[in-house]
């Protein structure tokens, strides 16, 4: 891999794009012109006056003069995403006011809201502390906002304003009036070919589609308008609207199917989570076979496993979302019944704190060392490193110790494919990615059957048809198919388990054709993301971290320092170009500020840079973003990192 350059800008106004002037339609709306550089501007002149909608990075102030325009009097946005309204800072003391929809209002205005230094699971607009919006670096301070039914008056133009969110949680939508049809300033809501501009906006939740949702009735919203044009923030216009949101909602409905999982999460009983178990004397603790045990009761979600052994010594096979007391006294009647001696290892399938909420409380009890792939071991122990969903230190639990756990020490990483022997059992452990990256496959011969521990990969009833096994598809756990479902569903068909103990009290007796379903599905699963995505590789589309600076959250003291890695990935089968530029909000900077340069096919590259706060930084949580083109394409601020400022005695104490 040969670099390009490695290029130090001191400025804040780094590699600014010249933008590109597109004719939209001529002859029928001669006054409405779009720019495009981050995203596309709409330009609707009367006279020397203009109103924009959307300000991509600004360079449109610099380009007004070549089409007749010398004062700038309204910005409407249609969402908040960065790359929509990046250039903000550049209208200051033009005259221009801005208008936002008031379901976004926040994100404008208070950005820093919808980041923090210290996760939970209920935070807002997120996917399980992983935050699906992408607010700016500084406050955007709004004239006037906007909700459904009103109207936007400007020169004798009325606008009407539709609630369109989807691809943001409160996109707007703007109407006008033609005698050929209505014009449809549509964000991001669909773009030309019926395509989604990306797909990990879209995803609000943990696997149950509200953005799916979302987007198919407000496409079928603007269907009803039966629109001359829409006008989207990215790529080219759309000349038959009509035809096309029928296509998207097709495919938005075939997507939704297959997303959403087949089977209840309502009601899950104890018999639909496990037809296999039976109950013992130890009260919610079941018994698989002789030597392998789980937890069972209704409406219960724990993660929890148990291998014993003749001698009485066992593994644990995740420990989390259980009450300890609970947990105490299965384990003191598992010594009482069953002779239990000692717990040799917690065995953790995956990164989610759920699957190791308890395991400190097992090392201080009975000190058990826990156990986990080698790629796992940072998200463990450094979560706050990483912007994936579900890390430990969301769910607020405490350390035996009374402190906070955010994060939890690994005693043994395992690399794919070791084996070790363990009272007379062979185990495996190998890779297996699904519904994370960042997760292992435990396997071995257990009462003379073949049993593999699945973590959260597939969930279901084997002897359902219906079944596709899948667990939720969530990109923020780091979720390519390829390195995830796909890759699971080839590695289960060829390892052929005879039983599947999966996370969450699952287990999946005789599941080979469970198995076939779930493989098949996971490339059905792909070819419908492939159909939204206007990248040639969905990936880039589907992916949050394709650019990522790890640590994710750094901690400053004013007038220090910390270094950051920045990772870029290129997924193509050609060699990459590309210029990210690391912006600042005041009182942060950034060396080397701006990195260029070109990654072989299909590889990674990853570039140390230094962050520092300066003597006068204010005590606070600060946003900074990764400007990127690629290839030539500007992509604009898709990407950040959080900065936490706090006095050295405050950090101290904490």
């Amino acid at each position: 891999m040969k670099w390009l350059s490695i290029l130090l800008v001191a400025c804040s106004g780094l590699f600014v794009s010249a933008g590109t002037w597109t004719p939209v339609d001529p002859a029928r709306i001669p006054d409405v012109f779009m720019w495009t550089d981050t995203c596309n501007v709409y330009v609707i002149r009367d006279g020397d006056a203009a109103l924009l909608f959307d300000l991509g990075d600004g360079s449109v102030l610099d380009a007004l003069e070549e089409i007749g325009v010398r004062q700038v009097e309204w910005v409407l946005f249609t969402h908040h995403h960065r790359e929509q309204c990046q250039g903000a800072p550049r209208l200051a003391g033009t005259g221009a006011r801005v208008a936002a929809p008031e379901a976004e209002r926040a994100l404008f205005e208070r950005p820093t809201e919808f980041r923090t230094m210290n996760v939970r699971l209920s935070d807002p607009l997120t996917v399980h502390g992983s935050s699906y919006v992408r607010p700016p670096i500084q406050p955007i301070p709004l004239d006037r906002t906007l909700a459904e039914t009103d109207t936007f008056e400007w020169r004798g133009r009325v606008f009407r304003c539709l609630d369109t969110r989807g691809n943001s949680p409160g996109s707007m939508s703007y109407v006008l009036s033609h005698p050929d049809g209505p014009l449809v300033l549509c964000g991001d809501l669909m773009l030309d070919g019926a395509v989604m501009h990306t797909w990990f906006d879209t995803e609000w939740d943990y696997g149950f589609g509200a953005g799916i949702q979302a987007l198919r009735a407000s496409a079928a919203k603007l269907a009803t308008l039966q629109p001359l044009l829409l006008l989207p923030s990215h790529g080219a216009v759309v000349r038959r609207p009509q035809e096309q949101l029928r296509a998207y909602e097709e495919k938005l409905a075939t997507l939704e199917r297959l997303y959403l999982r087949g089977y209840d999460l309502g009601e899950a009983s104890a018999a639909f989570q496990d037809k296999v178990s039976s109950e013992t004397v130890v009260p919610h603790v079941a018994q698989i076979s002789p030597h392998l045990f789980k937890f069972k009761r209704r409406n219960f979600y724990g993660n929890f496993g148990l291998i014993l052994a003749d001698s009485g010594r066992a593994l644990v096979v995740d420990c989390g979302l259980l009450d300890e007391p609970s947990l105490d006294a299965a384990l003191d009647g598992m010594r009482q019944h069953f002779g239990l001696q000692a717990i040799d290892a917690i065995i953790v399938t995956h990164m989610h704190g759920d699957h190791f909420l308890e395991a400190p409380h097992l090392r201080e009890k009975w000190a058990a060392p826990i156990w986990a792939l080698e790629n796992m071991v940072d998200k463990m122990e450094h979560p706050e490193w990483f912007d994936y969903a579900a890390p430990i230190q969301a769910y607020g639990k405490k350390s035996p110790d009374g402190s906070p756990m955010n994060g939890v020490r690994v005693d043994r990483a395992f690399q794919p494919g070791e084996t070790f022997w363990w009272e007379g059992y062979l185990f495996i452990v190998d890779w297996l990615p699904g519904q994370t990256e960042f997760a292992l496959c435990l396997h071995g011969e257990i009462d003379g059957r073949h049993v593999a521990f699945t973590g959260d990969n597939l969930f279901g009833d084997p002897d359902n048809p219906a079944h596709t096994g899948h667990e939720a598809v969530v990109a923020h756990n780091s979720g390519i198919l390829e390195e995830g479902y796909i890759y699971a569903g080839e590695y289960l068909t060829r390892l052929q388990p005879d039983l599947l103990v999966g996370g969450h009290s699952y287990v999946m007796d005789r599941p080979a054709q469970f198995i076939e379903r779930f493989r098949r599905w996971s490339y059905e699963m792909r070819d419908a993301f492939r159909a939204l995505s206007p990248d040639a590789d969905y990936r880039y589309w589907f992916d949050p971290f394709w650019v990522r600076a790890q640590p994710y959250r750094v901690s400053l003291c004013p007038g220090g320092g910390a270094d950051v890695t920045v990772h870029v990935r290129n997924f193509r089968s050609v060699p990459q170009t590309h210029r990210i530029a690391i912006r600042t909000p005041p009182g942060i900077a950034v060396e080397p500020a701006l990195l260029a340069g070109e990654l072989a096919p299909d590889s990674r590259q990853a570039f140390r840079v230094r962050v520092t706060a300066t003597d006068t930084a204010a005590e606070a949580v600060h946003l900074l973003t990764l400007d990127v083109t690629l290839d030539g394409q500007r992509y604009g601020e898709w990407f950040d990192l959080v900065a936490g400022v706090r006095a050295a005695d405050a950090a101290e104490a904490q």
